[in-house]
């Protein structure tokens, strides 16, 4: 069989997610320290936990309705509520999803046609440009700069746009840099679309992680719930990567095609993890901060270590990765991540993974115990100045 000549000439274009890389070497070696996933290290909270476990012994686990369980969409509703200040009727904007990742999905394929460009705020996720890319549409980057926070600026937003542009992915608070947008920060974008016929997929998987700073979600801006595909997920703050949870928000009109492609793609998200989910809503608001408490500890303990070591590290505000600088060890991003894992065995993600504009830089999550942050540090700086000293005249 010739298989090339069967496949998807778009699928064949596509290149492998950059954070996959690293990691399938590093599975290859033994005794390697990772700081590259982004996944809690806590358990999913007790309550949870035993939810899923008496529903399975109570009840007969069967499909649930296409868009979710309705008192999951209920409690989803009441939840951007009290945090966000969002409405959405759970009837018909409301939409659970395998993971977050599979609302970003829908809510692509359901928008872009052919030729539509889409701006991505870059450096972020690896999957929005891929997902563009399959739709036959053309993915724009915005770069955004460490001297602004990594915050995409009106003025980086305005130079963009052009008659062909359909949507902004604005993913914040931001996984690889951390950065996030304030609600000033959000009402100058919201500025530049008023007038518009922009659509905005917004990524708050993170929203709970932020550091000092309440998030605010442009959903909440005058004007742009109207405008604004708002997903989220339980992955992140409640510590459920695995339950394979997500969702998404959306005008009705926008919710009921999307929830088409959702019908014959998926039927619907896992029924354990949706009864599950509900309880986490309800019941682990302490758990969640407990959390952050922790991650805002180590955060600071991590930024601190780098600069120390000579790497400039921004001071991230939300999410759980440092964003340092390596342009100092006059090595691109990917060979700083191939020698320090060959030479320390310690695995991160080379910025440029998450666009250009990140080259120059390493994604590190601290998602990771003290003790495995501390450990990992210790030989990261090593590194740094063994070549230091190598590069020394």
């Amino acid at each position: 069989m010739n298989y090339d000549s069967l496949l998807s000439d778009q699928v064949k274009r596509m290149q492998p997610s950059g954070i996959r890389k690293f990691f399938d070497v590093a599975a290859m070696m033994e005794g390697v320290i990772s700081l590259g996933v982004g996944e809690p290290d806590f358990q999913t909270p007790w309550v949870v936990r035993k939810e899923a476990v008496d529903i399975l012994e109570r009840k007969r686990i069967i499909y649930s309705a296409n868009s979710g369980m309705m008192n999951l969409r209920k409690e989803i509703a009441n939840y951007l509520n009290r945090k966000y200040d969002l409405t959405y009727d759970p009837d018909s904007e409301v939409i659970a999803t395998v993971g977050g990742s599979e609302a970003i999905d829908l809510a692509i394929r359901a928008i872009v046609n052919p030729g539509d460009e889409v701006l991505v705020v870059e450096p972020s996720f690896v999957c929005y440009k891929p997902i563009v890319e399959l739709m036959h549409g053309v993915a724009v980057p915005i770069p955004t700069k460490e001297e602004n926070k990594f915050k995409l600026t009106p003025e980086e937003l305005q130079a963009h746009i052009t008659e062909k542009t359909k949507m902004l992915i604005l993913p914040y608070p931001n996984n690889p840099t951390g950065g996030i947008m304030t609600r000033e920060d959000l009402e100058k974008i919201a500025a530049v679309l008023r007038g518009t016929n922009i659509l905005v997929l917004s990524d708050e998987i993170y929203s709970e992680l932020t550091y000092g700073t309440k998030h605010c979600s442009i959903a909440s801006i005058p004007d742009m719930w109207e405008r604004t595909i708002y997903v989220s997920g339980f992955s992140k703050a409640f510590a459920m990567t695995g339950w394979r949870l997500g969702y998404l928000c959306a005008p009705k009109p926008l919710a009921k095609q999307m929830l088409k492609i959702h019908q014959y793609a998926i039927m619907c998200a896992p029924t354990v993890s949706q009864y599950a989910a509900i309880v986490a809503l309800q019941e682990c608001d302490d758990e969640v901060r407990k959390m952050v408490d922790e991650y805002d500890a180590r955060r600071r303990i991590v930024v601190d270590g780098f600069n120390k070591m000579g790497l400039h590290c921004f001071n991230p505000e939300g999410a759980f990765y440092v964003f340092p600088c390596i342009r100092s060890t006059g090595m691109d991003s990917e060979t700083f991540c191939e020698k320090l894992l060959q030479e320390e065995k310690v695995a991160v993600v080379p910025g440029s993974a998450f666009g250009e504009s990140g080259e120059g830089f390493v994604r590190v999550s601290y998602a990771y115990s003290l003790k495995h942050l501390m450990e990992a540090l210790e030989h990261i700086a090593a590194f740094v100045q063994r070549h230091k000293q190598e590069d020394t005249p």
